[in-house]
């Protein structure tokens, strides 16, 4: 093994572990190349399930993949550990110290050899250095924090449904500062949850004494993509009586209320960020490595980092070009997709010498679901390059085939099409939102 090309594959999210995986069904197995996957968790989830996690209607546990059982059964190593440095010279990825849970130290620094390293350490939350924000928000980067949103979700509900049953007051409200996709889309599901808990006990809150605020700068919520889809958004986020704030930079946030621009004091028992992203900062440190203003690493239309051909990264944490724009790549779960296809290409060209290939990004259109009420968006024709607006049933189902595709791209279509079996045989024998 010592022999063989070693591919280092630095971050299990979606595209990172699509990756490996297709370069451990070719390449691994077959030991033509040597394929570690380094990521600081075991498991992984999908992370645009992750509003879904903490809102209760998914079951993470259900939906988690172990890196250490992925591995075997797809011929590739892997590393616990989150990345702290990079020495180009000696071409060795170094791994910061694992510790448990309670500080003592498990597993020293380590130093990781490559021949070809890649980084696809998504991102994190971006709050631009607003006041109390990181004090006093709950973020969704990780399982972790989707959980921990979770517990304090189910204790607020408890204590909001004790106090109407001593009849004090007992409005609960929630703010999400930003509307983007992740916050109008937990919007709904936090709406649906503010329905559902009642069903299962907490029967002195009302629906209508959970209140959700929907807070946006920009003059509309999703400002990213179409006016359509955004009006669209717009309407049924009303409809589902959530409060849409649009044109509304915030200015500080407390720990029990939200200081708007314009001086403005909302009420927010929990306030959720969901504003902006950006790289991992320690991206801007790693030896030699062009990063941008938002801490990603520069990169040409290959995925390789401007400063170095053997060191390639995509997904969120990448800014790679696009021809004819001056945009980069959006940070997407598409095309980190979409990327992942194109760098697996490149990387077995690699290995005879052949040259990388030009990654092009095919938008392929946006959904945007509201939980079980509806789903909305739009699909770009692959022919005319226009756009068709769908909602309802098909839309539903053209978001929940997103998912799909990233499971047979991880299990193969035999192993997905078990794993919708049980999720429907799931669904049917527990509780429609999970109570612990």
């Amino acid at each position: 093994m010592d022999n063989l090309h070693h591919i280092v594959v630095v971050g299990g999210g979606a595209g990172g572990l699509e990756l490996v995986t297709s370069l451990g069904n070719k390449l691994g197995k077959k030991r033509k190349a040597r394929i570690t996957l380094v990521d600081a968790g075991l498991t992984h989830v999908w992370k645009p399930l992750l509003h879904e996690v903490a809102s209760g209607s998914l079951d993470a546990s259900a939906n988690e993949i172990n890196y250490r059982a992925h591995a075997r059964k797809h011929h590739y190593e892997f590393q616990l550990g989150r990345m702290s440095g990079l020495d180009r010279q000696n071409k060795h990825v170094v791994i910061a110290p694992f510790h448990d849970v309670d500080g003592t130290e498990v597993v020293p620094e380590r130093h990781i050899p490559y021949d070809t390293l890649v980084i696809a350490v998504g991102s994190t939350a971006n709050d631009f250095g607003t006041p109390g924000a990181q004090d006093n928000c709950l973020f969704l980067d990780s399982l972790d924090q989707a959980r921990r949103f979770h517990n304090l979700m189910l204790n607020a509900f408890l204590r909001k449904n004790h106090e109407a049953f001593q009849g004090a007051e007992h409005t609960l409200n929630i703010s999400i500062i930003g509307a983007g996709a992740t916050g109008v889309e937990l919007a709904a599901e936090l709406r649906l949850a503010s329905r559902e808990l009642p069903v299962y006990g907490m029967n002195h809150l009302q629906p209508s004494d959970v209140s959700i605020t929907v807070i946006e700068a920009a003059d509309r919520i999703l400002p990213a993509l179409p006016g359509r889809l955004s009006a669209a958004a717009t309407k049924e986020l009303e409809h589902q009586r959530v409060k849409v704030l649009t044109g509304q930079p915030v200015n500080e946030v407390r720990p029990n209320s939200v200081v708007m621009k314009d001086g403005t004091e909302l009420p927010s028992e929990m306030t959720i960020w969901a504003a902006g992203i950006k790289a991992p900062a320690f991206l801007a440190e790693l030896e030699g490595l062009e990063v941008n203003r938002g801490n990603q690493l520069v990169v040409e239309q290959t995925l390789q980092t401007t400063q170095d051909a053997d060191i390639f990264a995509f997904g969120d944490c990448a800014a790679c070009p696009q021809p004819d724009s001056d945009r980069p790549v959006p940070p997407r779960a598409q095309a980190a997709h979409q990327q992942a296809d194109t760098l697996f290409k490149t990387l077995c060209n690699r290995l005879d010498n052949g040259e990388a290939v030009p990654f092009v990004y095919n938008d392929h259109g946006s959904l945007i679901n509201f939980s079980r009420y509806t789903t909305v968006g739009n699909l770009m024709g692959n022919l005319s390059g226009r756009s068709m607006y769908i909602e309802g049933k098909v839309a539903r189902m053209f978001y929940l085939s997103l998912y799909r595709m990233h499971q047979v791209a991880l299990h193969g279509m035999f192993r997905t099409g078990i794993i919708w079996l049980m999720d429907r045989i799931s669904r049917a024998m527990h509780p429609r939102l999970k109570l612990h």
